[in-house]
């Protein structure tokens, strides 16, 4: 019998938890509140402050009231897990998957070393009879620094497969974080946990727990808190046996005109199966076993030939080349199975890959390893100590390309792109600097990718523009702006300073990265500006006044913070549907963009 291994995508019923109130938990400590906002000072130390209302989950311990951990009132096994969390400023906090394993939750907004109690590590496990200051092992740092500022709503999605056990209590197989992304970026993938981590509620493995979330270090929100269970009984493929022909098969063939090469019984699709031939195909026909009705998808992937699944008699993925994907509905019980793998490139080395996935199952991966793909490219990635300032093209959402852009990475991790075009910033990112593979590899296209947690600022526009109003619409080009661009010099730290000039005026654009990453400080000295000129800092669905000069933009997605205005006053208006915070332009403009 050949068993389905584990991959990483999935088919479940999502369930989001209700935070009208806490009859998703079990006896929540006084620490814990339901709100419907929160909001931080970035000045004052784990303090969250609320306002009334339902759907936002909030711990705010005190000396007097330490607080407690909240777990849920369900139980889970494999499971993914997606969420929204704010931290306060200096606070720190964890998901306990089962209970057992934490995924740590901390503030560590201005620091660039990464460990295992970074936020969005894999905590230590704790033995204290090793050696002092060995006493914590198997932690794992996240990959990249994605997190964001206190205040700021950041995203976690895990994907989490539980411990195995045998019919005795046994355990056969490891805990493993299949993947978990931070704000949009993987930090971990198949991470395999190989006991309960540091502060678990009890050193025994099982295969279900509560999730729990830590409430007795530091003050933290949560939000749209959405789970997904899978804990049907995985499917099985029996009886399987295999026929080889030999020859070039574009598609089925009448398999009564032609005579095998060798056949026999089988534990395990594969693609390798002692074929000398470099044509040839595998039929492979077995048994289906589906403990559960429903729809069952199969994607199929065949490098340097074709294949079909053909299932009860039904194809779930004609015969076609590379791969292909489809689903049927199957009842539960034993139905008939059957593969074809025509393998028919001369250069291609032998590939198979089948998965398949079900009401309540992860996709699983049937064939008997995890084969390289032949077309895989090595990733070209710039590192920001080597190259800190590089030109490209850089494509932004709404498929806009940027083609005079520049994008600037800092040792801090908080990078940014720069266009030239029209004078302004159009993303920052936190994390790894450039993905540069499609500009350099083979002919490549031209254009470069952030590696990080991005924020997209908005579409290119100038960012200054004349307005015979503060309540005229933005320029949507530069038509009519004699906009020019001129150069840019790097300082010691290579950080640029960008000159162009726009309505008369010449302008020194400086950006340069706040002190230990925390954001991005652009100051603008504008000479002989014309009337009626007006910068606009930043657009987005929402901005709101948080007072002293900080608004916070996009539902807490990021902070600007207007640092010296030369006294002019600033307007937050609506145009469009959209939120924009203009600023009149005098001699001198500095702002900051905390993130």
């Amino acid at each position: 019998m050949a068993c389905l291994g584990l991959a990483t995508t999935a088919q479940a019923q999502t369930n989001t938890i209700p935070l009208k109130d806490f009859s998703a938990f079990q006896n929540p400590g006084k620490s814990w509140q339901i709100a419907g906002d929160v909001n931080t000072d970035l000045a004052k130390e784990n303090k969250l402050s609320t306002s009334g209302g339902e759907g936002i989950l909030v711990n705010t311990p005190t000396k007097r009231n330490k607080g407690k951990d909240l777990f849920t009132d369900f139980e889970h096994g494999d499971m993914d897990l997606e969420l929204d969390y704010m931290m306060a400023k200096g606070s720190n906090s964890g998901i306990y998957l089962q209970g057992l394993y934490e995924i740590q939750l901390a503030d560590n907004w201005g620091t660039t070393g990464l460990s295992a109690s970074s936020n969005g590590g894999v905590y230590e496990r704790w033995d204290e009879s090793r050696p002092k200051g060995q006493e914590g092992y198997q932690g794992y740092a996240p990959r990249q620094n994605a997190g964001r500022a206190p205040g700021l709503w950041q995203h976690l999605k895990i994907s989490f497969q539980a411990p195995r056990f045998d019919a005795s209590g046994n355990k056969t197989e490891n805990a493993k974080l299949l993947r978990v992304e931070l704000n949009g970026v993987p930090v971990h993938e198949n991470v395999e946990l190989f006991g309960p981590t540091r502060g678990a509620v009890s050193t025994k493995e099982k295969p279900t727990g509560p999730l729990r979330i830590q409430g007795d270090h530091g003050a933290v929100a949560f939000r749209n808190i959405k789970v997904s269970h899978y804990n049907k009984p995985r499917p099985e493929l029996k009886n399987l046996t295999y026929t080889i022909y030999g020859g070039r098969f574009d598609q089925e063939p009448q398999y009564d005109s032609i005579p095998p090469e060798a056949e026999g019984p089988t534990g395990m699709l594969t693609s390798s199966l002692n074929a000398k031939a470099k044509q040839y195909l595998i039929r492979y026909r077995g048994t289906f076993v589906a403990k559960e009705p429903g729809e069952y998808t199969f994607n199929i992937t065949t490098p340097g030939g074709s294949g079909m699944v053909r299932v009860n008699g039904e194809e779930a993925t004609p015969m076609r080349y590379w791969n292909g994907g489809g689903s049927v509905n199957l009842p539960a019980g034993e139905v008939p199975f059957e593969l074809l793998y025509s393998k028919y490139m001369d250069w291609a080395q032998p590939a198979l890959v089948l998965q398949v996935s079900g009401p309540g199952l992860r996709e699983f991966l049937i064939s008997d390893k995890e084969v390289g793909l032949a077309d895989v490219v090595d990733p070209i990635l710039v590192d920001v100590k080597e190259r800190p300032v590089l030109r490209s093209f850089i494509d932004l959402p709404g498929n806009k390309r940027v083609t005079h852009a520049v994008s600037v990475g800092s040792p801090t991790d908080l990078h940014y792109t720069y266009d030239m075009d029209h004078g302004t910033i159009v993303q920052l990112w936190r994390g790894g600097f450039l993905d540069a593979t499609p500009m350099w590899h083979e002919r490549g296209d031209g254009s470069s990718k952030a590696l990080g947690s991005v924020q997209h600022l908005a579409m290119p526009v100038l960012t200054i523009a004349h307005l015979a109003s503060a309540q005229d619409a933005w320029a949507p080009d530069t038509a009519g702006s004699s906009f020019k661009p001129k150069s840019y010099r790097l300082n010691k730290k290579s950080e640029p300073t960008f000159s162009y000039q726009v309505y008369g005026a010449t302008v020194q654009d400086a950006i340069s990265v706040i002190e230990n990453g925390q954001g991005l400080r652009r100051e603008l000295t504008v000479q002989n500006p014309a009337a009626n000129l007006y910068a606009r800092l930043v657009e987005g669905d929402k901005i709101e006044d948080a007072g002293k000069g900080m608004y916070v933009v996009d539902g807490k997605a990021y902070y600007v913070r207007l640092d010296d205005a030369a006294g002019a006053k600033p307007v937050v208006r609506t145009s469009a549907g959209r939120q924009e915070l203009l600023v009149p332009v005098r001699e001198k403009l500095v702002y900051s963009i905390l993130f």
